[in-house]
């Protein structure tokens, strides 16, 4: 099945730093500078990826309406740990994410918050071990979820409030649920959940 990449340098190359991507970031998007022409050769080459990553047991999924290709794991290794204040901090952007889409008349319009919006909605959940965002777990979220091309900061500082946070459609596959409306009754009723976090509940989960 791998023919054609044998025969060709640049095709191999072209292979290798896509495949590299994938497996680094997880997600690789349409409309992000850096990933646009990785996500055009997968999908161009969908079935070749679908097959080697199958392998390595891995899903190829593309998402052309959100621009987005996803790697996902068929089993619990490769599948990256969050602590409880992380998983909080995701459910956070994807609530957030969802609510201003529906504010937005275009769908091509970029979903972008203010940093203030991401600690008024944390600071509501009143968690016992950590009821405040401080700028240490601020500036962690933004690495974290940045590597994995899930949010993007506009600005440099990102502890002033007004600091605009891209987030990109990948959030919306983090977690695949179908119909939009569940997603956001989904994450509305874990963040409740996660409301009663008490003090040493830092137990690692995975998510996609």
């Amino acid at each position: 099945m791998f023919e054609e990449l044998s025969e060709s340098v640049a095709e191999r190359e072209k292979f290798r730093i896509a495949a590299n991507k994938l497996l680094n970031q997880c997600f690789v998007l349409k409309k992000k500078e850096d990933t646009r022409k990785e996500y055009i050769y997968i999908r161009e080459n969908r079935e070749l990826f679908k097959q080697y990553f199958d392998l390595l047991g891995y899903q190829v999924r593309i998402n052309e309406d959100q621009g987005v290709i996803a790697l996902a794991g068929d089993y619990e290794t490769g599948r990256l740990q969050l602590t409880k204040i992380e998983s909080i901090e995701l459910l956070i952007l994807r609530l957030l994410y969802i609510e201003r889409r529906k504010e937005i008349s275009s769908s091509y319009e970029d979903v972008v918050v203010l940093m203030e919006e991401i600690r008024e909605k944390y600071s509501l959940l009143k968690i016992k071990a950590k009821p405040v965002m401080d700028k240490g777990m601020e500036k962690r979220m933004i690495s974290l979820f940045r590597k994995y091309n899930i949010i993007k900061n506009l600005d440099s500082d990102v502890n002033q409030a007004d600091t605009r946070i891209l987030i990109y459609p990948s959030i919306l596959m983090a977690v695949t649920v179908e119909d939009i409306s569940e997603l956001y009754e989904l994450t509305d009723n874990k963040l409740k959940e996660y409301a009663s976090l008490r003090d040493g509940e830092e137990s690692d989960e995975s998510a996609e």
